[in-house]
């Protein structure tokens, strides 16, 4: 027998193996195209078409590990952004009703906008986060760049070093902290036209703050949301599941969710709360998921006397349809978050309504989106430049349509 040719086989089948792992777990063969748009035949959305070149341009990821969603999203988790600017803003403090003391960060244009016109976009970021992210601050210094100001929500109890003056924290769906930031830029600048961002949570709150109320939309000229599940109950049960990896996410997600809580643990417990006890954080010590935590502590914030009421009161799936003004909703097919059965709520709401587009890339996991040639991203994302874009083509639409108003009036 002839060892040496069958230990030279065993190599080359061991090499061949460990290829196709790689290919398979790459996603190497997967082709490169510009993002499935759902949407109805408008003259706005033709206009957006011929405005906004990136929703018919193929979006291409880094060569050798862009698409894949899990490294797409593990890289914005530890790396966030490339390169991240440090923008530079003042930070408002709130008061609420209930004696929680709201945060947010306002960060004034570097210049003029394209269109003259003075335009805020007020964000609000994903799940525990804040203006200090490094997505939120590359995103933030673009923006500034291309004549917006920002406003950036800080979430309750989110922000380090900062204590909590009420027995409560953010949740899935609440809008009172959004809400009074809308308020204060409303109100200290008159003139100012909105464009509402929501990254991930950010999303469902933004877009269940504009379809609780009609007015909350007053000067609002559009709505982005960015790689949200729309529907918190449906998004909890998959992410019991072990497919893509989620029910890992999940513990991931719940550890950092564990320890942003009990870093409050004297703020909950010593500010006359009456929803929030010891066998409460008992539960919370043990959970291992989102959905425990959210049982255990957080429906509690708000009085909810179940899991299901809480997830149903607070998802925007229940509010999104009262939304009239532009909405661009974006998702990744391969987010391994936001289980695909979800998707079918932006794509059925963009075929019923003509005010909405539904923006559906291949790949850019949850919250990446980064772009590159083969191995190094660029510092500015594929979202980050999409979202001005976008915007930036419904502020000249908003004003060649007010110029023409105008005219014909005249």
């Amino acid at each position: 027998m002839n060892l040496p040719a069958m230990f030279d086989g065993m190599k080359l089948a061991a090499v061949a193996t460990i290829l196709y792992v790689i290919v398979r777990c790459l996603n190497l063969k997967s082709t490169t195209e510009p993002p499935g748009i759902t949407y109805q035949d408008t003259p706005l959305s033709r206009y957006l078409l011929k405005s906004c070149p990136l929703l018919t341009k193929e979006y291409i990821p880094p060569l050798l590990w862009g698409k894949s969603g899990h490294l797409q999203t593990a890289l914005y988790g530890k790396m966030g952004r490339v390169n991240t600017p440090s923008p530079c803003g003042v930070r408002k403090f709130l008061s609420m009703p209930d004696g929680a003391t709201a945060t947010f960060d306002l960060f004034e244009a570097l210049g003029d906008h394209s269109t003259g016109d003075d335009i805020t976009m007020v964000i609000c970021p994903g799940i525990g986060n804040h203006s200090e992210k490094n997505y939120i601050r590359t995103f933030v210094d673009h923006s500034q760049r291309q004549g917006y100001r920002c406003a950036v929500l800080n979430h309750l109890g989110a922000l380090p070093n900062m204590d909590l003056t009420s027995p409560r924290m953010f949740t899935y769906g609440c809008t009172w902290e959004y809400a009074a930031m809308v308020s204060y830029v409303k109100e200290a600048f008159p003139q100012t036209a909105l464009v509402v961002v929501g990254f991930s949570l950010g999303g469902n709150i933004v877009c269940k703050f504009l379809g609780e109320n009609r007015s909350n939309q007053d000067r609002v000229l559009c709505c982005v949301s960015v790689c949200q599940g729309y529907n918190a109950l449906r998004a909890q049960e998959t992410f019991l599941q072990w497919d893509q990896c989620r029910r890992l996410y999940n513990f991931v997600l719940a550890d950092n969710m564990k320890k942003l809580i009990l870093s409050h643990r004297s703020s909950l417990l010593g500010l006359n709360s009456s929803n929030i006890g010891d066998a409460d954080l008992g539960r919370l010590y043990a959970a291992t998921s989102l959905m425990q935590i959210d049982d255990s502590i957080m429906r509690k914030f708000h009085g909810y006397s179940s899991l299901k009421e809480y997830y149903e009161q607070e998802s925007c799936v229940h509010y999104i349809h009262n939304v009239t003004v532009p909405l661009l909703l974006v998702n990744s097919a391969d987010d391994p978050l936001v289980h695909q059965s979800l998707l079918a709520i932006p794509r059925t709401l963009a075929e019923k309504m003509p005010n909405v587009i539904f923006a559906l890339t291949q790949h850019g996991g949850h919250l990446g989106f980064f772009e590159g040639a083969v191995l190094f991203p660029q510092p500015l994302t594929w979202i980050d430049k999409f979202i001005v874009e976008y915007t930036d083509a419904i502020c000249h639409w908003e004003k060649d349509q007010l110029f023409w108003y105008e005219l014909v009036s005249f």
